[in-house]
This record gives structure tokens, sequence and C-alpha cells, in this order.
């Protein structure tokens, strides 16, 4: 009978582990990490689908832009502390036979917590290291299959009947002689040892089953959501945030938790908290803002002038082990707030509502008479596919149509982006590295043997020669379900900050 159960565990097991993540930590309802660095002299776009339960099967997609690479190499590892430091043996990833500069492979993740993806590119121009951090938590438990539940209930059943015919038949008939008949007696003696017998499988059933239940809860107990983020605003127009510490288990007890709270966090591009409000259901209204620390127990922002709505709150932090959080709430206005000019990083726009039904945008007009252009391939252009790993490709221009001159690093990045479903199932915060922030991506890259990272900010990032960046734009994601999406892209220009927004209908 315990075979039985050991037998439904693994086929239990097996189910989650071939299943995919929905929700994940870093962003809402967007699982997947894209990236885009490089290993040394090769530049890698690499795209890690994180396994829906821990322990799982992430499978890393590596695509090199030339085709000099000739292995790569990939390794799981903790993303701080001493783990990061002292790396498994590294697997090699798959080339594809019909594209020789695509790679494929795969990694088990043991543990909750920030992890890192190690990539090693061997090829003509040397060796290149590139570290790729990913946040691993479990998201959900899988019901079992009602047609695997009923066969493995059957042969439960069979196994308990089978277990009491043997104990009945060893004591009615295990001394018998070839031929004999079994006296009266014994018959009785049978009776009693199949009740014996079946309460003891009875017994053994009832311990499994608050067995399995028990290790039901325990699992259930480590299952991650993005979190809740109170929201409140003052008299004077102040908006008040704040949120309870979530607990983050590691599953390595040599390892602390981590914990998702406003006492420990770590700088991200410039900021600890970015904060967006997205007027919902049209997300016309749109505003990336930097709250300050308020004490130890929340964060406050002065809110620029907003018209009443319902608005959708996403706020980004990075805790100092790395792990990127999105927090979610909402907040009512019910009349309009005069508010107030804000300067520095904080910036916004106003627009239409999403269509009910579109393909794309493709320009924005920006205040100044130039435009932003979001590129797309293939004449006609081709319809964008979910779960797809693509690279997000926009020009700039000035009044005159030329490629505009003028744009500055805004928050040390070429560009900002975030992307939201129309029903606000997903949200993704972007960039030209990709999904992971910058404070994450730092931190992996100075695990790496001989980096030179000691501080962040301190990384050239792509699309940037110093303070100059170029005015074409690529950002790697992957949207992750069908439906209609709004692409809010920020840039810094003059020392202005435009903002626009693009419609897209994702197949």
């Amino acid at each position: 009978m315990a075979a039985t159960f050991a037998m439904k565990r693994f086929f239990v097991i097996f189910l989650a582990l071939v299943a995919w993540a929905l929700p994940v930590s870093a962003h809402v309802g967007s699982p997947d990490v894209f990236l885009e660095g490089n290993a040394g002299p090769y530049k890698l776009f690499v795209t890690v689908r994180v396994p829906q339960v821990i322990p799982g099967i992430a499978e890393i997609e590596i695509r090199s832009e030339s085709n000099d690479v000739s292995q790569i190499r990939i390794a799981p590892m903790q993303l701080t502390g001493p783990g990061s430091q002292y790396p498994p043996a590294a697997e090699a990833a798959e080339r594809s036979k019909e594209d020789s500069q695509f790679f494929r492979g795969s990694l088990w993740l043991m543990e909750f917590g920030s992890l890192q993806v190690r990539i090693e590119a061997d090829g003509a121009s040397g060796k290149g290291l590139l570290a790729v951090p990913i946040p691993a938590v479990a998201q959900r438990m899988l019901p079992m299959r009602r047609s695997l539940g009923l066969l493995l209930f059957a042969l439960m059943i069979v196994l308990a009947l089978a277990m009491v015919s043997i104990v009945a038949a060893a004591v009615g008939e295990g001394n018998l002689a070839p031929g004999a008949v079994a006296p009266a007696a014994r018959k009785r003696r049978v009776r009693i040892a199949a009740a014996l017998a079946g309460l003891v499988v009875a017994a053994i059933l009832s311990v499994g089953g608050l067995w399995w239940r028990a290790d039901a809860r325990q699992y259930a107990s480590h299952i991650y959501s993005p979190p809740e983020i109170e929201a409140s605003i003052s008299s004077n127009g102040q908006l008040m945030l704040r949120a309870e510490p979530i607990r983050i288990t590691s599953g390595n007890p040599r390892r602390p938790a981590d914990w998702i709270d406003f006492k420990d966090l770590i700088l991200d591009h410039e900021h600890l908290m970015h904060l967006f409000l997205v007027r919902s259901p049209g997300m016309d209204v749109f505003w990336h803002l930097h709250p300050e620390r308020a004490g130890s127990g929340g964060f406050i922002q002065n809110l620029p002038a907003l018209p009443a709505g319902h608005y959708e709150i996403f706020a980004d932090v990075v805790l100092s082990s790395g792990f990127p959080v999105t927090m979610i709430g909402q907040i009512d206005l019910p009349s309009a707030i005069a508010g107030e000019r804000l300067g520095g990083d904080d910036s916004g726009i106003g627009g239409n509502s999403i269509a009910s039904e579109t393909n794309a945008t493709a320009e924005y007009p920006l205040p100044d008479g130039g435009r932003m252009i979001w590129e797309r391939d293939g004449q006609p252009v081709q319809p964008l596919r979910a779960g797809v790993p693509m690279i997000l490709r926009f020009h700039v221009t000035d009044r005159s149509g030329n490629p505009a001159q003028d744009l500055e690093p805004y928050m040390g990045m070429p560009a900002h982006a975030a992307i939201v479903r129309s029903d606000g199932s997903v949200f993704a915060h972007v960039h030209p590295t990709g999904s992971v922030p910058m404070a994450s991506f730092e931190l992996a890259q100075a695990s790496l043997p001989g980096s030179s990272i000691s501080v962040p900010g301190t990384m050239n990032m792509p699309q940037m020669t110093g303070d100059k960046i170029a005015p074409d734009i690529s950002i790697p994601y992957g949207f992750p379900k069908a439906g209609l999406y709004r692409v809010f892209v920020q840039v810094r220009r003059s020392g202005r900050i435009d903002t626009a927004f693009f419609d897209a209908l994702v197949k």
C-alpha cells in the first residue's frame, strides 16, 4: 500500500514538473525572463522559461547574434551568498540543427528564492560569461487529472484486497498438505486474520492520507502570489503606500528566508521603488513615479494632476538578495486631483483609451513635433504571437523626420517600457537589457569571476556609449498570452521625459 502512495506521489510530482508558470514574482502574469547581454565577446539573447513548481525544470533558449559561438554551457546557482561563488558542473546546451546560432537546454531549479543561470560561451573569440538572474518560486499546486486519479484509486483497491487475500490465504492454507481441506476452526482464524489485515490496511491508508495532506499543506505555504500594497491619499494629496512583510522560503535550511519588506530594499535604476499608476479600463492615463521612503513602514509620493477614475497600482522593488517583486493594488479617485507639477524622473501621459480591437499602432507624435516609431518586421506587418521571444524595436525622430540626436540616459538606461494587458492581468517593466531589474542584473554580473563591478550603476548598458544614446531602441520581450496590450515607452530628450504608447493585438 505504501508503494501505491509512492506511485501516486510520483505521478503528481511528474505532472507538476511538466507544467509551466502563469504568474511570477518579478512581474504580473509575465513569467518568462528575457535578457540581452554580452558573454565576453558574444552578444546573446537569453530566454528562461521559469518552472511553475520548485523543484522544477527551467527551459533555457539562447540565440547568438553571430555564428562564431561553437559551444554554450549552462548551470544554475544562487544569485548571492557563498553559493554564488561555486558553480556546479555546467551542462552543454544543444545547438539547433536548423539554426546554428540557436541553443537550447534545461536545468533543474532545486530552491526557492534568488537564483541565476550562469552561461559559458566558447567560440572563435575565446570564452565569455554571462549571468541571468531569475526568481524561483512555487506558483500554484496543480490538481491531479480525474482519469489518473480514478486509475490510481482502482489500483489502490486492488492492492488492498490483494494484501488482505494474501494474509487470509497464508493463515488458512499455509501449512496444509496438498489437497487437504481446512478444518472449520481454521476458517474462523482466517476470518479473524482477514479482519485484522483489513484494519491494518485501513490504518496504513489513513496514515498515508494524513501524510499526503500535511505534505500538501506544507508546499501550499510556499506558494507565491504577487503581494498586495495598500494605498491611501492624505488630505494634502499625498499617496501613502504600505505592505505587510511576506516570507519567501529558500527551501534550504542553511539559507535564511527572503522577506518582502520595505526595510530590506536596494536601489534599482537609482530608486528604491518604481510606482506605476494606470487608469482602467481604458489605460488612458499612465504615470511612472518614484516614491520616497516614509520611515520604515512605507513610502510616500506627491501626486501629479490626475483625473477621477479607478487606478491600478504596480509597485516594483528589489530585495537586497536581488529578488525582484511587483506589488499590486488599486485606488479610486471620486474626483480629480489638482496635484502638483512633478520633475526629476517622474513622468506620465494621458491619451485615448485602448481600442476594443486593433492590430497595432505604429507611430506616436512627441510634444516637440518628433515621432516615436514602432518598427515591425514584414510587409504586411506580421501579427504578434504569444509565447514567442522577440525584440521590440523603436526609432525616435526629430521634427524634421531625421534620427533624433538629443536622447539622454533615463535612470541609467536608454529607455524604459511598461507593458500592460487590457484587463490588467499582465504587467511588465522592461528595458533594453530585458525583463530583469538592473539591480538584480548587476548582482549577477558581480558574482562572475574577475568581475570589476563593485557598486550599482557602473555597467555600460546596451545602446549606450557614455552619455550618448542612439535613436534606435531595442527591448527584448515575449507576450505571455493572447489579448490586447498597451506598450508605454519612455525616453529622455534634452532633459525632458517623453512617453509614447502603442496598442497591439497579440494572437
